[in-house]
């Protein structure tokens, strides 16, 4: 039932046996470059048999954040950067075929922090690097189906909050991972703006990044301990969409702030009726 108690983390079976003891209902991997060699991707797929023999039924496979010291943008050129290019379609081919293999979901970054900018520089104006974004997640979606979903960027090159481009995003039908401190970091904190792009959204949303923000930069803060108003949030959520706490930690080793995160919005309940009247 939502919101379930999700909880992220590597490979590392450390940290894996760490949450499992919670007994979350939603799991989700951060995988790294060295996690898609055939080695690597053996480890995972053995990681997946572990998380789902524990009773997880929801697991999630993040796609690597990085390759070569720069983060694994969508919107690489196959000219310019033909390594990062290859990583970043080999990788995500990859792990679309494990999670359909395996029955697992996959999320891939529209973009990252790519600014303005970068973007002109690639590609001449900000439309022609969403068109390209466009593409390959139209590719993507093609072969990973219901196994794949989408998520929201810092970068404008597929970033929520902008009416107009939320329609557009809209428009592709995609399977979409709302990360609401994003959102809220790119409208600079405005909380009216950003219930009004979770609402607009939401049946598209199958998976939420719940962290708090000051909405100034990326904090990745414990829920309750940043600007945004989570009584609002939490009425707008779809309701059959997963979750997980995406929150950073002191000691990788230990996920109480996650649990701290989850506990605040269980007890967001009878505030909100109380709101309500």
């Amino acid at each position: 039932m939502f919101p379930y108690l999700g909880l992220k983390a590597s490979t590392d079976e450390t940290q894996l046996e760490e949450r499992l003891q919670h007994q979350p209902e939603v799991f989700e991997f951060y995988t790294q470059a060295s996690d898609m060699t055939p080695d690597g991707l053996a480890h995972l797929s053995q990681m997946i048999d572990r998380v789902k023999s524990a009773g997880v039924d929801h697991v999630i496979i993040h796609h690597p954040m990085a390759f070569d010291h720069a983060h694994n943008e969508l919107a690489v050129s196959a000219l310019r950067n033909p390594a990062s290019y290859q990583f970043m379609m080999g990788s995500t081919e990859s792990i679309i075929e494990l999670a359909k293999a395996r029955d697992v979901q996959v999320l891939v970054h529209g973009a990252y922090n790519a600014p303005l900018s970068w973007i002109k520089a690639q590609f001449g104006s900000l439309e022609a690097g969403r068109e390209l974004v466009f593409d390959r997640l139209d590719y993507f979606k093609a072969l990973g189906g219901n196994h794949v979903m989408f998520e929201n960027a810092l970068s404008p090159l597929f970033r929520f909050g902008e009416p107009g481009f939320e329609r557009r995003i809209m428009g592709h039908h995609y399977r979409l991972a709302y990360d609401i401190s994003h959102a809220f970091i790119v409208l600079h904190g405005d909380n009216d703006k950003l219930v009004s792009s979770l609402a607009r959204l939401a049946p598209q949303i199958v998976h939420y990044h719940l962290v708090d923000s000051m909405g100034q930069k990326h904090d990745s803060l414990p829920l309750g301990q940043g600007n945004i108003d989570w009584v609002r949030v939490k009425r707008v959520l779809n309701p059959n969409a997963t979750n997980i706490y995406e929150i950073t930690l002191d000691d990788e080793d230990n996920c109480q702030a996650m649990l701290d995160s989850h506990n605040y919005l269980k007890s967001l309940d009878s505030r909100s009726l109380l709101v309500g009247r």
